[in-house]
């Protein structure tokens, strides 16, 4: 079954985005880090937290993707699928999956006996014509001599010449029965297409096909594609050169490609769209109709990423302390904030902070969390 809707729908920032030297801002020297002294659990949402003066770094803005994940179905760039060309009953199978061949291997065998039977018939044919054929032609020549002698009328030479041409043509004929019955024997043996490794092979010795049974395929290691089932109301975003990853069971890494194909059509059963993206299998890591999670990258767009010790949790909901001025000093005041995912040491903000916000770091108060979203 086809996948049909996102595993989930996320902003991340690259590893590169990362605060990799907080800017320090001593705005009040002398000042007591009073907000330290304070537990978390001694601060509420909604409560009143009081104006202490602080120690800031400044929020920086950082390229954040906009990404969506989609469960994925890879496919071979070159894939053969083996159907018999003829009806009959399975002999041989001479190859089992995952089996490696190259072009001409013989994969299975057909019982031939009946075609067989025909051809030597057919060639017993041939040959009574062409025994015709050598008389008429013995004929013809001792019809030339007396013409030429006089002993015979005109008529009589093209009587046997006519003779002649009409056994040459029956021999002509029974030469391309032949050759054809010979031609469908050949397909009676089922041979591989091109180099490749077997798939799977779901028909068994003795069982009867025909030229609608699928046999096997045979798969060219390398190049995949990945079949990604978008939903139909993010579809209008969808266009070529879209970067995609092919994300790894953990989520972390993964393969970097771009959309190489956008359905024109909405399945209807589904209500999605098909988008490809093709990849370089390297090593084989990758199995065929394997299901993965691809992420796809919409854009890009500046927003301001907070470190984790500057968080702090209160009964599920997530806060930062943010240096304003007030006019008698720089203090601290408690902020909501709605949290993205996890860069290294940073989360994305999706709101609550804007660029240039000042940040109150307490490491007594503040832990790195393991997700924004526990």
């Amino acid at each position: 079954m086809r996948p049909i809707a996102s595993i989930h729908s996320k902003t991340t920032v690259p590893a590169s985005g990362r605060l990799e030297a907080p800017l320090l801002l001593a705005l009040a020297a002398g000042l007591f880090v009073s907000g330290c002294q304070k537990s978390a659990a001694d601060s509420a949402p909604g409560a009143s937290a009081p104006a202490v003066p602080v120690q800031v770094q400044i929020a920086p803005a950082v390229k954040i993707p906009e990404t969506t994940e989609y469960l994925s179905i890879l496919k071979s760039r070159h894939s053969a699928s083996i159907n018999p060309q003829v009806e009959g009953q399975i002999t041989r199978i001479f190859v089992k999956s995952g089996d490696r061949v190259e072009a001409g291997t013989l994969l299975l065998q057909i019982d031939p006996l009946k075609q067989e039977a025909t051809v030597n018939s057919q060639e017993a044919s041939r040959a009574a014509q062409e025994a015709n054929l050598r008389y008429a032609k013995i004929s013809l020549e001792r019809a030339q001599k007396l013409f030429d002698a006089g002993v015979i009328s005109k008529q009589e030479l093209d009587n046997a010449q006519t003779g002649y041409d009409a056994a040459l043509a029956q021999v002509k004929a029974i030469d391309e029965q032949v050759r054809q019955q010979r031609v469908e024997l050949h397909y009676y043996s089922v041979a591989a297409p091109r180099d490749g490794i077997v798939g799977d092979i779901p028909v068994r010795v003795g069982d009867r096909v025909t030229v609608s049974t699928l046999l096997t395929t045979v798969d060219e290691p390398g190049a995949l594609e990945a079949y990604i089932y978008v939903p139909a109301d993010r579809a209008k975003d969808l266009k070529l050169g879209l970067p995609v990853r092919i994300l790894d069971n953990n989520n972390r890494t993964g393969i970097d490609a771009r959309i190489s194909f956008v359905s024109p059509q909405v399945d209807t059963d589904t209500q999605t769209v098909l988008a490809k993206a093709i990849f370089e299998n390297g090593k084989a890591k990758l199995r065929i109709a394997q299901q993965m999670s691809t992420q796809i990258t919409w854009g890009v767009h500046d927003g301001p990423v907070i470190p984790v010790l500057a968080v702090q949790r209160i009964n599920g909901q997530f806060f930062a302390f943010v240096a304003v001025n007030e006019g008698k000093g720089t203090v601290a005041r408690q902020r909501p904030l709605k949290l993205g995912d996890t860069a290294g040491n940073d989360y994305v903000v999706l709101d609550g902070l804007k660029t240039g916000d000042h940040l109150k770091q307490c490491p007594e108060q503040s832990r790195p969390l393991a997700t924004a979203n526990s």
